[in-house]
This record gives structure tokens, C-alpha cells and sequence, in this order.
């Protein structure tokens, strides 16, 4: 066996990888000397073995029946709801509550299926609402999916031709020249992956070797584990390129008070880095050093345990393709690029943007243009196939987010617009007089929604309808990641996964796992920096 393994970053449909699959040790097969026959032959275990037991037929659950049972009484309460409306014209507490409890469900359902389910099921809740509660339907957020669908395939693009394995191996080099520091340093590594990439799936190559690096320091790796994987997703919202951002970009745009991107990026990665910052400062003595943890020590007696551990982990002698690095650059010129143009459209008015109307055009548009120019400028120059694109992680978790948006976001515009005089009428004086309600509304989508843009897709309509301003929701922003909460985000579990000590760990109430108290403190300080940065500055 080689005492060095390189790593590679995992697909995001096999993050939760069950732990005892990875650390399961085959046993030897023990001969069987059979007479006249060949020791463990097939034909003499055939012989020996007894005929197996007949088995039932599976039988189907039950509650999935039952819940067929359901849709007659659901039609019934529709027409209910739905005839007492128009008898009653105006505000109408029984038609909100109604829809609302089945939007809630129909979430719930596209959570519990994963995938890309949430955005057909969220579908579904567009056509109830349609054709049985006869409402109007909104626009589906087209910018948005356009946006997501551009910088997923110029991050996909620099993934296959081996940029993001360049960037991890920066990181590595950094790490290892200052392994002691490594649970102040790595979270702030991981933060900026994501800024540059714009996606916080980059971080799973990054995982092993932040663990390799604590414990060949002796220091508990749970430490820079747990925070470097909070890290990662708190960075969404600081990059210029990341979907929530542009998402936010996207709806402000069409709002009375809108903001550009370098206002979003002015409150979001200071907000960001305070909050990385001072939960990384609590992970530096959280928990016991290995050398006094009962249980790690009581691992250690198993030699197979032992010899696990001293297999060294690195991406450091990965071959990388020849144009890697320029891949990187080219990138990162086509983030600087779309910064430049937000730049000159705000501040220096050099006429860089053509005019179309009254004004010029607008940035949502230029995130496109810019990044699927930059994509195809990477792909020219390192010669990548276009088929490796789209078969590789990152294209096909942006894939997965395009879908889940298209429903989900359609479903709660849809909700909203419609009960927008119910809304105003009941919640928005209580939502002015108390923003942090909007900020924990926001945070309770986040923790069942599983990702940012999405959740801001599902709040930011809320928000326009309360009459809240911009500024106000922007300063809130940070509150929209939450999914850290029940610990089932591909992140995290390949943290816990990659973590050979498993000091990294879910606990045994579910909710004491090692993410919880450094999602805390990083989202509750970055948001809180937020809101007030966005009064002071606005």
C-alpha cells in the first residue's frame, strides 16, 4: 500500500455516504475442505448450504394509500375555500392560511425527495394554485436561472480543466507551511474558495487535507473540520458570482429602491469575514486534544484503526493538466471583468456599458454575457471536451439549483402576489417594527430549503410584499444559511466522512452535531454585522 493517498472532490449525490461503508474491513474467506471435493470449491459450499426459505412478496406501505384517500378531501376544502373567497371578495384569512399550509408541504415533500424534486414539486403547487385555487400566476424568475445556468458552466468549465484542483493545492501548500495555525486558517481558505468559485461545493477536495494537517499537528480535527465546512457556505453570499447574490441582484433590480452589486458585496463580505472570524476564534480550544479524548484513545487500541491514520493525505503530487493554472486566471479575470462593469456603471461612468433606454444594460444581463464569454475563452485555450463539462459535479449540482428555483420560486410568487393585500393588511407593521423576525423566517426556510438562492427566492417576494426596503433585506442576508442546522448537507457530511479520527461527528440527539454551535455564532455575528452596516451605510 502506498503511504500516500491523493484526493479528489466527491460527487454531491454521494456526500451521505454512510460512514460505516467507508470504514468497513473485509474478513479473510475461510477454506472449506470438503471430501472429493476442491477446499472452498463452489460445488462443495453448494452442497452444504441449505435451501433457502421461501419469502413473502414486499407488501407496499400503507400511509401512501392513506394519502391518496386524502385527495378527494383536498379538492373538497379547495372548492370551500375557494367559493367563500368569491363570495367574500377582499383579504381573506382562510385562503391564505389554506395555501400557505399546502406551499409548506409541498417544500417539505421536495426536501424529503432531494434532488430535483423540489423544483417539480414546487411545480405542482404552482398548478393547485392556478387551476384550483384560481389564481393569477407570476413570472417565473427567468433572470435568475439564466444567471445560475452562465456561472455554473464557466465553474464547471474551470473544474474540468483542473482549476480547482490548482486553487486546493494552493490552499494545501499554505495549510502545510503553517499547520499549528490551521484552525484560524482553513475556514478563511475555504470562505475565499468559495468567493472565487462562486460555489461552495469546491471545498470537498479541500476536507482531507485540512484533516491531514491536524493530525499529523496532534490538534483535534474537528476543530477546522466543523468550521471550515460553515465557512465554505457563509461565503456564498461574498461572491460576486455565487447564485444567492445574484438572485438578490436579480429581484432588487425590479424593487423601488434597487442596489448594485458592489453595495451588496460592501455589506456581505466584511459581514462575512467578522463572522468566520470570531467562530473560528471558538474552535481553537473546543472540545479535548486528542491525546486526552477518551474515545479516540479507545479507537487507537484497534491496530487497524492505527494504521488508517498514518496514511499520509495530499493533492500536492496530483498531476494537473497543463493550462490549470491559466484556466484560474481566466476565471478570475471574468470575475474582475464583471466587478469593473459594476464599477463603471455606479461610480465612473466611462460609457463601458451600451446605453439601452433611459439607463444602461443591466447588470444581471452582464453576469451572463461575461461568464458565458469567459467560459468559452477557457475552454478554447485548454482545449477541455464539452462533454467532461457537463458530466462534472459542479455542472450538475448547478443543474439541480436551476430546476429546484424554477419550481420553488414560481410556486411562492405565486403565493405571495396573490395574498399580497392579506399580507401587507396583517404582518407589515409587526415585520417594520421587528426586522429580526424577518431574518428568523428566513433562517427557518433556509434550514428545510438547503440553499441560499432558493431560500432568498422564497423570502425576498415576502419581503417586497411587507413593503420592507431593500437595504433592509440586504443587511438580513446573511440569515438565508441555515441549512448547517440538521447537519444533512453534502458538505457536511463529507467533513464528517473525510474526518478519520471522527472527532467530527452527529451526535446522538441529531441536533448536538459538530456544526451547530460554529453555524451559530458565524451566521447570528455576520448577520447581526449586516443589519448594521446596512443602517450605517444606507
Amino acid at each position: 500500500m502506498s503511504d500516500k493517498a491523493s484526493s479528489s472532490p466527491p460527487s454531491p449525490q454521494n456526500d451521505r455516504a454512510d460512514t460505516s461503508s467507508s470504514s468497513a474491513v473485509s474478513s479473510p474467506t475461510t477454506e472449506l475442505a470438503e471430501p472429493g471435493g476442491a477446499p472452498g470449491s463452489a460445488a462443495a459450499v453448494a452442497e452444504r448450504a441449505p435451501a433457502p426459505a421461501p419469502t413473502a412478496p414486499p407488501q407496499k406501505p400503507r400511509w401512501k394509500f392513506a394519502l391518496w384517500l386524502l385527495l378527494p378531501a383536498l379538492i373538497a376544502v379547495i372548492w370551500f375555500v375557494t367559493s367563500r373567497a368569491h363570495a367574500h371578495p377582499g383579504p381573506s384569512a382562510s385562503m391564505f392560511w389554506t395555501q400557505f399550509f399546502l406551499v409548506l408541504a409541498a417544500i417539505l415533500m421536495g426536501v424529503r425527495r432531494g434532488g430535483v424534486a423540489l423544483g417539480l414539486i414546487g411545480g405542482l403547487g404552482v398548478a393547485v394554485l392556478v387551476l384550483g385555487f384560481r389564481m393569477p400566476p407570476s413570472e417565473p424568475p427567468i433572470a435568475v436561472m439564466l444567471i445560475i445556468l452562465a456561472v455554473v458552466t464557466a465553474s464547471a468549465t474551470l473544474q474540468v480543466a483542473g482549476g480547482l484542483d490548482f486553487l486546493v493545492q494552493l490552499t494545501e501548500k499554505l495549510l502545510r507551511a503553517h499547520p499549528k495555525h490551521v484552525t484560524l486558517l482553513a475556514p478563511f481558505c475555504s470562505f475565499f474558495l468559495t468567493v472565487c468559485v462562486g460555489t461552495g461545493h469546491a471545498v470537498y477536495a479541500l476536507f482531507p487535507v485540512i484533516a491531514d494537517v491536524a493530525l499529523r499537528t496532534r490538534i483535534r480535527p474537528e476543530r477546522p473540520m466543523a468550521i471550515s465546512s460553515v465557512a465554505a457556505q457563509m461565503g456564498i453570499t461574498a461572491s460576486p458570482v455565487a447564485a444567492a447574490v445574484t438572485t438578490f441582484l436579480a429581484f432588487a433590480a425590479k424593487t423601488n429602491h434597487p442596489v448594485g452589486l458592489l453595495d451588496i458585496l460592501k455589506i456581505t463580505m466584511p459581514a462575512g469575514l467578522i463572522g468566520v472570524l470570531v467562530s473560528a476564534l471558538w474552535s481553537v480550544n473546543r472540545g479535548k486534544d486528542l491525546d486526552k479524548d477518551p474515545e479516540f484513545l479507545k479507537r487507537l487500541e484497534d491496530p487497524e484503526f492505527r494504521k488508517s491514520l498514518d496514511v499520509s493525505v495530499t493533492t500536492l503530487n496530483k498531476q494537473l493538466p497543463p493550462k490549470a493554472k491559466l484556466s484560474v486566471f481566466l476565471f478570475l479575470a471574468g470575475v474582475g471583468a464583471i466587478i469593473l462593469l459594476a464599477l463603471d456603471k455606479d461610480f465612473f461612468h466611462l460609457g463601458l456599458l451600451p446605453a439601452v433606454g433611459k439607463s444602461t444594460v443591466p447588470l444581471t444581463t452582464v453576469v451572463q454575457i461575461v461568464m458565458l464569454a469567459f467560459g468559452a475563452f477557457i475552454l478554447f485555450v485548454t482545449n477541455v471536451k464539452a462533454k467532461d463539462i457537463a458530466g462534472s459535479t459542479v455542472f450538475n449540482a448547478g443543474m439541480i439549483a436551476v430546476v429546484s428555483i424554477f419550481g420553488i420560486a414560481w410556486m411562492s410568487d405565486t403565493f405571495v402576489t396573490g395574498n399580497q393585500l392579506f399580507l401587507v393588511a396583517k404582518m407589515r407593521s409587526m415585520v417594520q417594527a421587528y426586522p429580526w423576525t424577518f431574518a428568523i423566517a428566513m433562517f427557518c426556510v433556509s434550514a428545510f430549503v438547503k440553499s441560499q438562492a432558493a431560500t432568498l427566492t422564497v423570502m425576498i417576494p415576502f419581503g417586497v410584499a411587507l413593503n420592507l426596503p431593500t437595504t433592509l433585506m440586504l443587511g438580513l442576508m446573511p440569515a438565508s444559511y441555515a441549512y448547517f442546522f440538521f447537519c444533512f448537507y453534502p458538505s457536511d457530511l463529507a467533513a464528517i466522512n473525510m474526518d478519520r479520527t471522527g472527532t467530527t461527528h452527529i451526535g446522538k440527539y441529531l441536533l448536538n452535531h459538530s456544526f451547530m454551535i460554529p453555524g451559530l455564532i458565524g451566521v447570528g455575528v455576520s448577520t447581526t454585522v449586516a443589519y448594521l452596516l446596512s443602517r450605517a451605510l444606507f
